[in-house]
């Protein structure tokens, strides 16, 4: 009897000893990489890039970077974190990296390059498998190994996540697809122009308000933006509207990822709150600028027109709430008012050139790039002389022109508040305005509808921005 007790004793102390082994062989491997630190991504060139993940609390995590052969190490903390700054080179590649800490990790086919943000909602995530036309000249030669895709799926969080479900992707025919055309153009004309490979993160969800992709914290802290939420429209709402739910998801797991800057294409969700819209945007991108503790550029395109089913001028009130949005530092805005098929369709399809002209943007604010024409024509001032009003423009070229005979888009009000459809003559980087009822103009708007489309251009082809002047 004791000898089957003591055989038994011993078969129980060898399970606890082989689970115990097995418990300790798993703690030793518990090296891990967040999903967008993976073979085929790109690092931002001449700067440094922080690698991180997770592993046993306590233990040496050792890192070897290819482009010169340097081990440099770190120690994971109680909290099972590690985190270590690499130096970046030029642009280049492909490297590989090898992480160890008990096990190793080899990350292969690394380029060094630009990488770029790209949010927003639907017009962001159009693309050729939703029948976005400009593509489909881009599938004759489809691979291009110096363009790398990282698309973040659609999906919510209460608090910000540390990870993402995603991969690193090389440009091909499958991949290009799917990917949103608005960066792949971005990213096509970046790396043609520098000569550099170029990664592109995708991380947009169509319909979303933007206050989804701001922090919870900076909408409830503030009184003016909060209420502004009750405004939106959430009657038939197919996605997200509670503030910071996509942030957390799909912007908070990237903050560590060293970026060059970000594109956005959005706003059709916020007309309803079009007077807290500069507010809201100026308070994302900061915070965004904080959580990647970097003031890199912002550039974003100004929504088209759209028949929004209604009598009101929301959409042209968005548009100006983004146009002033331009004074905040390190940021850009595209005009595509030209870029419509119909004011019945909210997703416009040249595609193309969204992409090439947030490029120039890019090309000649952030990498300075001379002889770019980027900037569309805007309104600087107005006076009044007699019936008639005296627009001067900036951004114009060698001057303002017209692609039909008569020029339109432009109203002038007279002293009772009346609006009328205005005459208007260019010359030069000025146009001559009047009403043949306005005998005391008082205010003028150009596109200032949210159907209206104009049809001024500078003399480099770039839309004038739609305005209206104050009391004149």
């Amino acid at each position: 009897m004791k000898s089957n007790q003591f055989l038994l004793m011993k078969q129980i102390s060898l399970a606890f000893i082989v689970i115990f082994l097995c418990g300790f062989n798993l703690l030793q491997a518990q090296l891990r990489l967040p999903a967008v630190l993976s073979s085929g991504m790109v690092l931002q060139q001449k700067d440094s890039a922080t690698l991180w993940g997770w592993g046993t609390p306590g233990a040496k995590v050792y890192i070897t970077t290819s482009w010169n052969n340097t081990t440099d190490s770190v120690t994971t903390t109680n909290g099972a974190l590690w985190q270590l700054k690499v130096a970046t080179p030029a642009a280049g590649g492909p490297y590989n990296i090898n992480i160890s800490s008990g096990e190793t990790i080899s990350l292969t086919d690394v380029m060094i390059g630009e990488v770029w943000v790209a949010s927003g909602q639907s017009n962001m995530e159009w693309n050729y498998n939703w029948g976005e036309k400009d593509m489909a000249a881009e599938l004759a030669n489809p691979r291009n190994p110096n363009i790398r895709f990282f698309h973040v799926p659609r999906t919510t969080s209460a608090y910000p996540q540390d990870d993402v479900k995603a991969k690193w992707v090389v440009c091909d025919s499958n991949t290009m697809k799917s990917f949103s055309a608005v960066a792949y153009f971005f990213g096509k004309k970046i790396s043609d122009a520098l000569h550099v490979p170029v990664g592109l993160i995708n991380t947009s969800w169509g319909g979303t308000p933007a206050e989804v992709w701001t922090p919870a914290e900076k909408i409830t802290n503030d009184p003016e933006l909060l209420s502004a939420t009750d405004k939106l429209n959430r009657t038939s709402m197919g996605w997200p509207w509670m503030q910071g739910v996509t942030y957390n998801a799909m912007i908070a797991p990237l903050t560590k990822f060293n970026i060059a800057g970000a594109i956005w294409y959005q706003g059709e969700a916020n007309v309803s709150a079009n007077n807290t819209y500069k507010k809201l945007m100026t308070t994302m991108i900061d915070s965004w600028r904080d959580a990647w503790k970097k003031q890199f550029p912002f550039y974003y395109v100004q929504i088209a027109p759209y028949n929004y089913g209604d009598s009101n001028i929301n959409g042209a009130l968005l548009q100006e709430s983004q146009t002033k949005t331009m004074d905040h530092p390190k940021v850009g805005m595209i005009v595509i008012t030209d870029l419509i098929d119909s004011v019945q369709n909210i997703h416009p399809s040249h595609k193309r050139e969204v992409g090439n002209r947030l490029a120039n943007w890019a090309l000649a604010e952030t990498y300075k790039q001379n002889d770019i024409v980027y900037k569309s024509p805007m309104f600087q001032n107005a006076e009044k002389k007699n019936d008639k009003v005296e627009l001067t423009f900036s951004n114009a070229g060698s001057g303002l022109k017209s692609k039909d005979k008569r020029v339109t888009g432009f109203m002038i009000s007279d002293a009772s508040g009346q609006w009328y459809p205005a005459d208007a003559k260019i010359s030069g980087n000025k146009i001559i305005v009047s009403g043949k009822k306005v005998k005391e103009p008082t205010e003028v708007r150009y596109g200032f509808t949210n159907t209206l489309v104009g049809n001024v251009f500078s003399s480099d082809g770039l839309p004038l921005t739609p305005f209206r002047t104050e009391h004149l």
